[in-house]
Parts: structure tokens; sequence; C-alpha cells
């Protein structure tokens, strides 16, 4: 089924002229479990989150307000739900949902790596399971969220909807130049790499995820990767290919399995491109050795912490940027929403198959 949500694109020319490039960090912040393995209910330990201390400590080198999405486990365990609690009260981070359907009740779907999407439950338990979430976090933390991210980026037909009748405002559920069709989710590939308004009403801004595309073919990075990126150019391996010659290369704005470098060819590639809002994250349980991929050694933790430092550095020194909590970047792109619609260029749509 193809769904399409009309949305309206925030024209960057619209922004204050020396409004510098603007980072936001996004932890997605869950509990720990196996990621070769079939999803378990009873997986839900948070004993890496107060591990994000020693992250914050970099965070606050740099000013960094880090936005932490926080699932039901990490919302209602106490363990967890302290360390954040105590963060959010001293100012040091903004809170937000993001919806694990296993981990979340009402406990009713088969838990199959399809339902694991969100968008694809039925409408009535996507959105009674994020009720459910919305207040948790708002018992837990006295704040009522309003800014939200998937679980898997799995948005759906009915997930602009719920969220606007939730009352959120702002949505980081999207991963462009993305398809997870092979795993049964959404198809992100033809949809924009910068801000929009979003929702039947266009109340709700869309911060896409930073990923797109490095190297001499980039700007021509979306329409090339789609048509390589199908069954017959993954046989003759062409997105390796060009990725390893570096003519073009998919890069994802965060420190899991991306080092420095492309990090930084990323960034200097978007921003020639024109981009100025950047979105880097990470999840949580990289805070902690042996529970994701992408850290099984002290050595690769303490090897993720400098990535990170790194980066956060060449980002303020190297090209001049700031760090933006969620909420100030709604704000700095509230005036250029407002005067870029509806008098825009024809505006793209919010397809998502499922």
């Amino acid at each position: 089924m193809r769904v399409s949500i009309a949305a309206a694109m925030i024209k960057y020319a619209n922004l204050p002229p020396a409004l510098p490039p603007l980072l936001a960090v996004v932890v997605d912040t869950e509990e720990e479990f196996d990621w070769g393995r079939p999803l378990d209910r009873s997986e839900v330990g948070v004993t890496s989150i107060p591990c994000q201390e020693r992250m914050q400590e970099i965070f606050s080198r740099y000013g960094i307000i880090p936005t932490y999405v926080m699932d039901y486990p990490a919302a209602t365990t106490p363990l967890s739900r302290d360390y954040l609690r105590r963060l959010h009260k001293d100012g040091l981070c903004e809170i937000g949902a993001h919806l694990h359907p296993w981990v979340n009740p009402p406990y009713e779907e088969e838990v199959c790596n399809r339902n694991s999407f969100p968008g694809n439950l039925p409408p009535d338990l996507e959105r009674r399971k994020l009720a459910a979430l919305t207040q948790a976090i708002q018992e837990n933390f006295g704040i009522r969220p309003r800014i939200y991210k998937a679980g898997r980026y799995g948005i759906g037909p009915s997930t602009m909807e719920i969220l606007e009748e939730l009352g959120f405002e702002i949505d980081l559920s999207v991963a462009p130049h993305t398809s997870f069709r092979a795993s049964e989710g959404p198809d992100f590939r033809s949809h924009a790499d910068r801000p929009w308004l979003a929702g039947a009403s266009q109340r709700i801004l869309e911060i896409p995820l930073s990923i797109g595309f490095a190297g001499p073919l980039a700007p021509v990075g979306p329409t090339m990767f789609r048509l390589i990126d199908q069954p017959l150019g993954r046989r003759l391996h062409l997105p390796g290919l060009l990725a390893r010659t570096r003519l073009l290369e998919r890069i994802c704005l965060t420190p899991e399995h991306v080092d420095l470098s492309a990090q930084m060819r990323l960034t200097r590639s978007l921003l020639k491109q024109g981009k100025r809002v950047f979105s880097f994250c990470y999840h949580s349980p990289s805070l902690a050795v042996g529970h994701t991929p992408y850290v099984r050694s002290e050595e690769q933790l303490r090897d993720f912490l400098s990535t990170c430092d790194a980066y956060f550095r060449f980002f303020s020194e190297e090209i001049g940027g700031q760090f933006i909590s969620m909420s100030k970047l709604q704000r700095a792109l509230a005036p250029a929403a407002r005067s870029s619609h509806p008098g825009l260029e024809p505006p793209p749509y919010l397809d998502i198959r499922t």
C-alpha cells in the first residue's frame, strides 16, 4: 500500500543569512537486546543508560543538549528513569518518545520482524501503544513529550495523524536515501534530506536523520543510488564499488560503524549542497561494551567516544557550526516554515510503502 501525506519544504533561503550550520544530537534510548536474535519481550535491561555519563562529559564540553528519545523500558525502569530524570532536571537534555512495539504495552500483536515497525501495526494499536508511552513519560518526567522517533524508523500510513492527535510537534523518523523494504519496513529513498512540515495540518516539523552522499557523483547521488540499489546492481556490487572508490558514498552521520573521516566528508558534501541542518545519532546501548555490533570491547568504546569528541570539535572549529537542541531548532525554523508555506516549489510527498 502506498500512502501520501502532503508536506511543505522549508526553504533554507528564508533562514537568517548569518545562521551557521546547526547540529542536533539524538540518542535512541532503549533496552539492551541481541540484535542478531529474534525479538523478545523479556529483554528489557537498561544497565547501559547510566553509562551515558561518559558521553555527557563530552556534550558538556561543547554545550550540546542532546535529545534522549526513550522507549517504554527506558522511561519506566527506575535505574534509567532516575538517571535521565536527573539530566532533564539539570537542563542537560531534552526528552522524546521512541516506540519499540514489542516491549511497549498493550501487548496484543505477535512479536515478529514485521510488527517491530510501529507503522505496520493496526492504526488503533499503534495509537494506543504510543499513548501508553506518552503517558509513562509524562508520569515519570513531568512533561508531555513533543518529539518522536519511531523505533526502526518505522513510520506508517497513520503515524502522522496519531502524532498530531497526541500533541507531538517534531518527528525524527525519516532516514533519507534508505529502504527497509527487505525487512518489511518503509522506503525512504524518495524522501527529502532536509526539514519539512508534515501531517494533514502541517504542524509537525520533520527533521530527518543526516544521511547523504559524498564524492564527485554526490550531486546526482539520489538518482544514481536508486538505480544501482536494485537487485542487479547489488549482485554486481555497484554500491560497494562506488563507495570504495569514493566516487559515490552514502554516509550516515553517526559514530556507529562510520569513521571520523567519513563523517567529515559527508558534512562537507552536505554543506556544499546547501544543507545547514544536521542530525547526529547513536543508540544508548553503544555506550556499554557488548550490547551493539558497534562496541564489542573497551578499545572500541574509547574509539567511539573519541570519534564523537573529534567530530564535534570539527563541526565547531573547522566549519564554524553551532550545536542546538531540538526545541530551539524548531523555533529557529519556525519563521522559515511560515514564510515557505504555501508559496513553495512543487511540494514533495511523504510516501510510505507497507
